[in-house]
């Protein structure tokens, strides 16, 4: 599967994810340079990482690397190893997010557009 189409499967599919970008994510023009990470959180899990009323435990149960810059998109890694997933930290501030789809669609996912995050992210791998 070509990255770009994984990308927007993640993206576009149910499921308990949360989207960690360096900049406001636009898969249609793929314009710039953009760091963007998915990070799969087990089913069931509650808003946020599963911390009802602040108590519970936060995990990662995938985490999928993308890179895009001026058209091109890249896959660039996939982690699964609990021990390595434990090193990066979910965001506390993930909210509603817009991001637009390679058709021109746009949808809202939990995530975060912060490139500090994504620079902490970036110094772990």
């Amino acid at each position: 599967m070509a990255a770009l189409d994984e990308l927007a499967h993640l993206l576009g599919e149910k499921g308990r994810r949360i989207l960690v970008a360096e900049n406001p994510v636009d898969l249609k023009a793929l314009g710039g340079k953009n760091s963007i990470f998915v990070l799969q959180l087990p089913e069931g899990s509650l808003a946020a990482g599963g911390r009802a009323g602040g108590f519970g435990v936060r995990k990662i149960e995938k985490l999928y690397a993308f890179h895009y810059e001026n058209g091109s998109c890249k896959k660039l890694f996939e982690v699964e190893n609990p021990e390595k997933l434990e090193n990066f930290e979910l965001p506390y501030h993930a909210a509603g997010t817009p991001i637009i789809m390679p058709d021109g669609s746009e949808r809202i996912i939990s995530g975060v557009i912060d490139p500090e995050f994504v620079a902490g992210y970036k110094q772990i791998v």
